[in-house]
């Protein structure tokens, strides 16, 4: 992560390129999302359904946990636990060891990448092929997923040919069958040669012991089916009771995602191969990563984090990143649900401190999230935490703290309101102070601070009142006698309670 998300969106905000490749696709999937609402009718009874499963799933995850072991024990899966990010990856390392496997391929998995699994492997010397088609671009271009749900989506298809062009030796036109022919058929072979083949988890059943994987070109079928070894990485929220409660899900994610009344290809993997089945891996591992998870188990402010699907809706939403981007987030996951995942499972650390304040507290996340997460009210938790953990800047304390020296007394107030007004005839135009200056530099520089008026609401309501006071004018008559009377009514039942309570 280089610089602030600060210095990170401004390079992202000059980008005309990446500005309107996001905001062209974002638009889109926030239209089919709307649509694929509307279409169903009762969508909002859908996400109270959703969240009260996540919720009860997340408050008993101890329970799940060890029932969908157990299932996936029975079932003939190797399950392994992984505390951090470390012990996953020599995990993975370990199995890849033990098989003298060579290459691997992968479907679309977001915790992987936040294992950073890819590197480890090829520096292990274990070819890794994303094969997923936005993945494997961005895998080429050497970049990270900007998206949840669509990593390339800061990209088009002149971009993605060059990057292909240069892939296969020859020039490549910009046309979107042809390039997806091309890495179809480079993939093919890669699909036939695995030792391994490494997915993520959408969904995992702990009634059964099934893992569930959702998507749309059906390269995690091959995944699944081809290599001989498969490796399963697990987030340890991922779980859901029943297969009962996947019919919600299944749902909500598509819909939320991308717009889709259903995902082209859902499938339910339980255990490795058996006797008489036509494919399958002959060994099945599920590593489950905590990572950081846990520590936002019992929190009242961030509990509700894990219950994520990871369906992107929020970016889409969110009129930040659909001007920066997700790459300005600087981790894995961009974003408003990154900007409150990434600094909990990093413990808030200093390091990442910063992306809580890449909102605008809209609120649109929360009301574009299938399962009603609060983040913008996360965000806030996470900038109190800041201050309370002593990083927050000088400048913005000693601010804070005179903004509550004045505003507790009502004389300083009135004061410093003088001051302000006084010294605004600097710099204040028509109304308007247009300086970028100071604090005010940044705000200016897309906005106009309105100036303060020449009159405060409490003056102006003071002289209103010695104007009517001096007219002498009368209360209306009928108004008059109908405050009267409301009054009178107080009174007696005031009074009626008090001679009950005395009873």
């Amino acid at each position: 992560m280089d610089g602030t998300v600060k210095e990170r969106a401004e390079l992202a905000l000059n980008d005309e390129f990446l500005r309107k490749a996001v905001r062209f696709t974002t638009e889109r999937l926030r239209s089919g999302k709307k649509q694929a609402a509307e279409e169903h009718g009762n969508w909002e009874e859908w996400r109270e359904r959703g969240r009260q499963i996540r919720l009860h799933t997340i408050a008993h995850l101890d329970y799940y946990l060890n029932l969908f072991v157990e299932n996936a024990r029975a079932n003939g899966v190797r399950v392994h636990f992984a505390p951090k990010a470390e012990d996953a990856v020599k995990l993975a390392l370990e199995i890849a060891e033990r098989k003298g496997a060579v290459s691997a391929v992968k479907s679309k998995s977001m915790v992987s990448e936040e294992l950073h699994l890819n590197k480890a492997l090829q520096n292990a010397g274990v070819e890794t092929v994303e094969t997923d088609l936005g993945e494997y671009i961005i895998q080429l271009a050497g970049e990270a997923p900007s998206h949840i749900i669509i990593p390339a989506i800061h990209m088009n298809r002149y971009r993605i040919a060059d990057l292909l062009s240069r892939d296969a030796g020859e020039e490549l036109p910009p046309d979107t069958a042809v390039l997806a022919g091309y890495v179809r058929r480079k993939l093919r072979q890669k699909f036939l040669a695995a030792d391994i083949g490494i997915t993520g988890c959408n969904f995992a059943i702990a009634e059964t012991g099934s893992i569930v994987l959702f998507e749309n070109e059906g390269n995690a079928r091959m995944v699944t089916t081809l290599p001989k070894t498969q490796i399963t990485f697990m987030g340890m929220e991922r779980i859901i009771p029943s297969w009962a409660d996947l019919e919600v899900m299944a749902t909500l994610l598509p819909r939320s995602a991308t717009g889709q009344k259903l995902t082209v290809y859902m499938s339910g993997i339980t255990g490795p191969r058996r006797e008489g089945d036509g494919d399958g891996p002959e060994e099945m591992h599920i590593v489950i990563v905590d990572n950081g998870r846990s520590l936002q188990l019992g929190d009242p402010e961030f509990q509700e984090l894990l219950n994520c699907i990871r369906c992107g809706a929020c970016l889409n939403a969110c009129p930040v990143y659909r001007h920066i981007g997700g790459h300005a987030y600087g981790g894995t996951y961009s974003g408003p649900i990154g900007a409150v995942l990434t600094p909990a499972l990093n413990k808030d650390s200093a390091e990442w401190n910063d992306i809580a304040q890449a909102s605008s507290l809209c609120g649109a996340c929360y009301e574009a999230c299938p399962v009603k997460i609060p983040l913008h009210e996360m965000l806030v938790y996470l900038r109190r935490r800041k201050v309370e953990q002593g990083h927050g800047e000088l400048g913005e304390n000693v601010g804070m703290k005179g903004f509550g020296a004045v505003m507790a007394s009502a004389k300083r107030y009135r004061r410093a309101l003088r001051a302000v007004r006084i010294g605004q005839r600097l710099i204040a135009k028509n109304g308007e102070i247009r300086a970028k200056i100071g604090p005010l530099k940044g705000w200016n520089r897309y906005r106009v601070m309105p100036a303060l008026p020449a009159e405060t609401f409490r003056e102006g309501w003071e002289r209103l009142s010695r104007e009517v006071g001096n007219g002498k004018r009368e209360l209306d008559p009928v108004m008059k006698s109908r405050m009267e009377t409301v009054l009178r009514e107080r009174v007696l039942k005031k009074v009626g309670r008090k001679e009950k309570v005395e009873e």
